[in-house]
């Protein structure tokens, strides 16, 4: 027997349909639309709360759908990070439109909870000038050294963002003097608009660099090394958000231009191998990488990875120390890191996070007598000074960022980015989408974002007594343990 509650609001607009109707055409067409969205839910079998419920079961799915939002907006608190706290958010977004960053009546951290971390102050602060925040990259075989920035673009796909995104990010890095890396998926023509320098990733797909078959083609390569614009190479090996796993761009998202750029046939889909196949093996690594060296006029050439297991990236050290090969630098991800898609259990349970990768990476060079050999970059939910000073002290030296600078272009975290339906025009193919970036306003927001993380970085070391970033050492900053005591970060490693 039914139960005719339930169906209710739905049988009642028939009766106001015929009403209505009198009194006013427009509503008594309206309900008799609403009579037939019920009619249907009724007779359709896909969905059971809307066969139960006809028309007001709709509701559910509608509530489901800006959950996301209304959570965002109005229940969580400002300190709860999914990814990325309010706070957070709000932080990037004042200082990307040189708005009042500052906080009145407080802290809101609670300071004695466990991992609660805090910077040393000096009883005789110094100034530091962030114009001087600069690391040299070139090892002893590098010809073409580069002065990186202290804080810089980490990887994002032409193809995962929109033109537009890639063309102020580019004009923001060119303003600012930092670097813009590529992503995996090569240079495109608005990575050269703006004049930016450039970090080429070279990925398992070879994009901008491939032959017909998927493979690596050295002449193509050389063709695009050279540009002055390019001032660094980086081997991607792993991505924190999605270690191992490689990567698919479904054939319909694979436009001309992308087709183009990355060197792949259109209406095909465009595939990231999980592993390399110009090289096998840590000596096979290093080899690569002399031959990039080469290719690109002697320019700084590295890798970029998530650490898994641990014996894996020894064995590489192991390699490095036996052949006196190293790469000019290493770009630790961690497994925090971002993403425009990645299956739910890689993102949240397989690599290894950011602080843990990147002790190990810096303990064993120095272990390995290598450390002065090669520059250390790190990556993963950096936002703020405070967490390039943490990364720092940890062994780093230079951070990158991904979805910071994404925010400074507008980003709200709507965790849209695998749908095409980015709603600020950051992460979409859309054409109507994607013309809500202005470029000229954005690309000021990414400097602006730049500029004020540094000189909040200076007064950050200043107070510490310190002048320049290479100067942070894991005894600068203090850290509650699991028993409730401070202690110095060192004493933690």
């Amino acid at each position: 027997m039914w139960n005719w509650v339930r169906y209710t609001p739905w049988l009642s607009t028939a009766p106001l349909a015929v009403a209505l109707s009198f009194y006013s055409p427009w509503l008594g067409l309206l309900c008799a639309v609403l009579f037939g969205l019920g009619l249907q839910d009724v007779t359709q079998t896909a969905r059971a709360v809307r066969r139960n419920y006809p028309l007001t079961g709709r509701l559910r799915y509608m509530l489901e759908y800006i959950r996301p939002e209304i959570r965002q907006y109005f229940l969580e608190s400002d300190d709860e990070k999914l990814p990325f706290s309010r706070s957070q958010r709000a932080l990037v977004y004042a200082r990307s439109k040189i708005q009042n960053d500052k906080r009145g009546f407080g802290s809101l951290k609670d300071m004695y909870a466990s991992d609660a971390m805090w910077m040393g102050h000096s009883m005789r602060p110094v100034h530091a000038d962030p114009a001087t925040f600069r690391t040299r990259v070139g090892g002893p075989d590098c010809r073409q050294p580069y002065a990186m920035s202290v804080f810089n673009i980490s990887g994002m796909s032409f193809g995962a963002l929109s033109p537009n995104a890639v063309r102020a990010l580019n004009k923001g890095a060119a303003k600012g003097g930092f670097a813009h890396d590529t992503g995996e998926g090569s240079i495109s023509k608005y990575h050269r608009e703006g004049g930016g320098d450039i970090v080429w990733q070279i990925g398992s797909g070879y994009f901008g660099c491939r032959t017909p078959g998927g493979q690596f083609d050295p002449e193509k390569f050389a063709a695009q090394a050279t540009d002055p614009q390019v001032k660094m190479i980086e081997i991607k090996l792993s991505q924190g958000a999605k270690p191992g796993h490689g990567g698919v761009l479904p054939a319909p998202k694979v436009s001309a231009e992308i087709a183009a750029t990355r060197g792949v046939p259109m209406g095909q889909d465009c595939v990231s191998p999980a592993c390399h196949s110009a090289f096998d093996g840590p000596e096979g690594l290093l080899d690569f990488v002399q031959q990039l060296r080469e290719l690109s006029g002697g320019k700084p050439v590295g890798m970029k990875l998530c650490v898994g297991q641990p014996q894996e990236w020894l064995a590489v050290v192991d390699a490095m120390k036996r052949l006196n090969v190293t790469p000019d630098f290493v770009v630790v991800d961690g497994a925090e890191g971002g993403t425009g898609a990645a299956p739910v259990e890689f993102a949240d349970h397989v690599g290894m996070p950011l602080r843990d990768g990147l002790h190990l990476v810096h303990s064993s060079l120095v272990q390995a007598g290598l450390r002065d050999r090669l520059k250390i970059g790190c990556s993963g939910k950096v936002i703020s000074a405070f967490d390039i000073a943490r990364c720092l002290a940890l062994g780093a030296d230079w951070c990158n960022s991904a979805r910071g600078f994404m925010f400074a272009l507008g980003c709200i975290q709507s965790r849209s980015c695998h749908t095409d339906h980015c709603p600020t025009g950051v992460a979409t193919q859309d054409l109507t989408r994607q013309r809500a970036l202005v470029v000229t306003d954005k690309s000021e927001r990414v400097y602006a974002y730049h500029r004020n993380t540094l000189h909040n970085l200076a007064e950050l070391l200043g107070a510490a007594g310190l002048t320049h970033p290479s100067q942070v050492t894991a005894d600068h900053i203090m850290v509650r343990d699991k028993d409730g005591r401070a202690v110095p970060l060192s004493q933690t490693l």
